[in-house]
């Protein structure tokens, strides 16, 4: 061990990260259910933390120096001032923003990997040219893209729907790859490097940009999984880099993970992830004119009628829900129902609201049993059986235009089948269209009945009236 310049707090650090790597995967296998996610957070956390002091504890270089006084001090401050504005920023945080606060951290995880990467590729000791360059590009693209996703997100920043968008984004990430190449290969002297590692980052920043921008509509969840993902690869690239297996373990975690939920999404989105990558798919499409029939309402007494003698009945919760911050009382109408002999469940969409799992957070915060959650692929087949369907905001997830308009930008989607229900519930403030902004013409078919009004304020004059009966 002397000769390779081996020692014991080399070997215990390496055995601390190993450990860590453990805690990683237990977290990350126990954030699969709701139920023990907030163990499996608890898991992973403390995996990092005690990377991290093994890291500023054990951690020497080659001339055998650990960490210095002053560079300790700038890491403690800088981790407690972190630390404090998360958990700030995390009690602070309404259930509804919790999208937006993803896509931020994502953003900050995308820009620490391009700073990590950008200050590194001049350091004359870093022998990983092309890890250093891939960390920038990808970092750089999570976090200009994560940016775009939060002002969409947001309200503040509108989608731009082209087609020529397609052969821009295309243009910028040949542009991107030949810079990174010619940098590598190039043969170029060490000042004009420097310089061009910096059109590289710019180059990164507006494909983040331009890539997310046409996005829109119900892809708005698989890009958030992609970037996330793309922020996890960055910070393993930043790990080769300093030969950190932490950083290089916890980066392929998330990175993975990441990008099998997002190969998911696209599954269930029935589109390629080329398709999304380059911004082809956005919200702004327009399906077949036809006659759109009769819009009938529905009173909030025929309504409660209607649901307190029924057999079955399945909620299909979508954003609008999380708007109104309704998902509690939400949940006391379904204690209500099931008080009364009905038996009731929730319809899960995998892009249902603006994040991976929005739903299942949602719903969880107000207490409603996980078992009762069902997934599309599995409440479809009993769709036919049901007796009253109530869709709560959500609607670009049960347009039946995914599966009889092949002009429709979401056709091949896979849907929640509503339209097969005996009778559909439809809570909407009006007839504006969804996300998407695609047509719907499920309000007008012959089993629909509108029920126009803020979520929150028609399922308190639902709970009421079935009080009454």
């Amino acid at each position: 061990m002397n000769t390779l310049n081996i020692t014991n707090g080399d070997i215990i650090l390496e055995f601390i990260y190993l450990v860590s790597a453990l805690f990683f995967v237990v977290g990350l296998k126990l954030l699969s259910h709701p139920d023990s996610a907030r163990r499996g957070n608890l898991w992973a956390a403390s995996g990092m933390i005690m990377a991290m002091i093994a890291t500023m504890v054990l951690h020497r270089d080659e001339a055998g120096e650990g960490i210095k006084g002053n560079n300790l001090a700038i890491i403690l401050g800088a981790i407690a001032l972190g630390a404090l504005i998360g958990a700030v920023v995390a009690r602070r945080i309404k259930m509804t923003a919790m999208p937006q606060l993803v896509s931020f951290f994502n953003a900050t995880g995308g820009a620490a990997s391009a700073l990590v990467a950008l200050i590194e590729f001049s350091n004359p000791e870093n022998q990983s040219a092309l890890v250093t360059l891939l960390g920038l590009v990808i970092g750089s693209i999570a976090f200009s893209g994560s940016m775009i996703a939060y002002g969409k997100l947001n309200g503040n920043i509108k989608d731009i729907f082209s087609k020529w968008m397609t052969y821009i984004n295309l243009i910028i990430l040949a542009g991107v790859l030949f810079l990174l190449f010619f940098i590598l290969f190039g043969g170029v002297s060490a000042g004009t490097q420097q310089t061009l590692v910096y059109i590289l980052l710019a180059a990164a920043l507006v494909y983040g940009v331009s890539f997310v921008m046409p996005i829109g509509g119900a892809d708005m969840p698989v890009v958030i999984s992609l970037l996330n993902s793309l922020t996890g690869i960055a910070a393993a690239m930043g790990g080769f880099i300093y030969q950190n297996q932490a950083m290089i373990l916890g980066g392929i975690f998330v990175g993975a993970a990441g990008m099998i939920l997002t190969l998911l999404m696209c599954k269930a989105m029935n589109r390629s992830l080329i398709n999304v990558i380059i911004g082809a798919f956005g919200g702004g499409g327009a399906g077949v004119d036809r006659e759109k029939g009769v819009v009938k309402e529905v009173s909030v007494t025929d309504l409660a009628v209607m649901l307190n003698y029924s057999s079955k009945v399945v909620i299909v919760p979508g954003y609008g829900l999380a708007v109104a911050q309704a998902q509690h009382i939400c949940s006391e109408l379904d204690e209500l129902l099931e008080a009364n002999g009905v038996e009731v469940k929730y319809a899960i969409h995998p892009v249902a609201g603006r994040m991976p799992g929005h739903m299942n957070v949602l719903l969880a915060e107000a207490d409603v049993p996980y078992d009762k959650l069902i997934e599309m692929d599995e409440i479809n087949p009993d769709m036919p059986k049901t007796d009253v369907v109530v869709v709560i905001g959500a609607n670009d997830v049960v347009n039946p235009a995914a599966l009889d308009d092949p002009s429709s930008p979401i056709y091949g989607m896979p849907i929640i089948r509503v339209h097969e229900a005996k009778n559909v519930i439809v809570m909407k403030r009006g007839m504006g269209k969804g996300y998407a902004a695609i047509e719907n013409y499920l309000f007008y078919a012959d089993n629909t009945r509108m029920f126009f009004g803020s979520a929150k304020d028609s399922l308190q004059k639902l709970v009421t009236e079935i009080k009454a009966l």
